[in-house]
């Protein structure tokens, strides 16, 4: 029989001597009762207990419900596919939650309805795709997504979260068009994770920030973690993740490029988060307001071009283009 020893009497100190002077008293695994363990560690200071993620199938009742009114369909969705790149790689699996969320606090009710399937994408799996997703050729063979369940749970959505929502997207609509007539929100993306006090915007990360763990890289088990996650309030804020995600979703977005700067500027650039832009060579960034839009531009104009004369390019986008492959409206300004 599996042992556990546990000794209860030792000081939580350092101290060898005194630790090694108390008997260890030996416990049947089976016979210990490791949530009482648990709890007892949490109100330590020098302990933090992780707890492994359990799906949630269903959030109750939503309280003091009144009709219809505030309420929104929020479908959570992950992809693993067979590369990077969504004109040339596949879908190999995909999976969505669909829930009720009460837009007035921001909290999921009810129950979730699941949807998770393997796509035969024609060509072999890549071996580094295998190892990251832990799906085989064996799995996928023969299998294809069911077009008629994904397009009737698209067509009830609101809102389609993804937490790297710039990469499943075009893939997704790539595969199926409903898509693009859908809200999109990206939980990597549209959330201020550093500000909120987190140490990584990483998946994995903001669930160990709540006490969770999972194994990850499996479409289904990733959305069960995103979705517990975004349920949670988000550093200070009172809202919970979902009610930023709603926030963001309703406002519009400003990509701007800027076209024609200097070469020796790349590196204040990058600083300040601008990415290099490979299909467009130039580099970009995102603001989400027209506010800072507009900051952004002063500081284009008295750090990068020097004041001169210039013309830099702002793409606005909507939830409906946000994260996608179309474009948003393009106008010039002028610095």
């Amino acid at each position: 029989m599996t042992q556990a020893s546990f000794n209860f009497d030792a000081p939580l100190e350092d101290d060898v001597d005194a630790a090694s002077a108390a008997p260890a008293v030996s416990v049947p695994a089976t016979e210990v009762d490791f949530d009482a363990l648990a709890r007892t560690l949490e109100v330590h200071p020098d302990f933090r207990v992780l707890r492994r993620l359990v799906p949630i199938m269903d959030f109750g009742p939503r309280p003091a419900a009144e009709g219809d009114a505030g309420v929104q369909r929020v479908l959570v969705l992950d992809t693993e596919t067979t590369g990077l790149q969504h004109h040339s790689d596949k879908i190999i699996e995909l999976a969505m939650l669909l829930v009720q969320v009460d837009t007035t606090t921001g909290l999921p009710f009810g129950p979730v309805e699941v949807f998770e399937g393997f796509e035969d994408p024609g060509m072999p799996i890549p071996e580094v795709a295998q190892q990251v997703t832990g799906i085989t050729d064996a799995m996928v063979t023969g299998q294809r997504l069911d077009d008629a369940q994904v397009t009737a749970l698209v067509a009830r959505a609101d809102l389609v979260i993804a937490h790297n929502a710039g990469f499943d997207r075009p893939f997704v609509e790539a595969r199926f068009p409903g898509f693009a007539d859908k809200a999109w929100a990206c939980s990597f993306a549209d959330i201020d994770w550093k500000a909120a006090g987190a140490g990584s915007s990483k998946l994995g990360s903001l669930a160990q920030d709540r006490g969770w763990f999972y194994d990850a890289h499996r479409a289904q088990v990733d959305c069960h973690a995103l979705l517990q996650v975004l349920t949670r309030p988000v550093g200070s804020d009172a809202r919970t993740g979902l009610a930023l995600l709603w926030a963001a979703a309703a406002s519009p977005s400003f990509k701007l490029r800027a076209t024609g700067s200097p070469f020796e500027s790349k590196d204040l650039l990058k600083e300040r988060g601008y990415r290099w832009d490979a299909d467009a060579r130039v580099w970009a960034c995102t603001r989400a307001t027209p506010e800072l839009l507009e900051a952004e531009l002063e500081w284009l104009k008295a750090a990068v071009y020097g004041r001169r004369s210039a013309r830099v390019e702002v793409e606005a986008q909507d939830s409906r283009v946000r994260y996608s492959s179309r474009p948003g409206l393009l106008t010039e300004r002028a610095l």
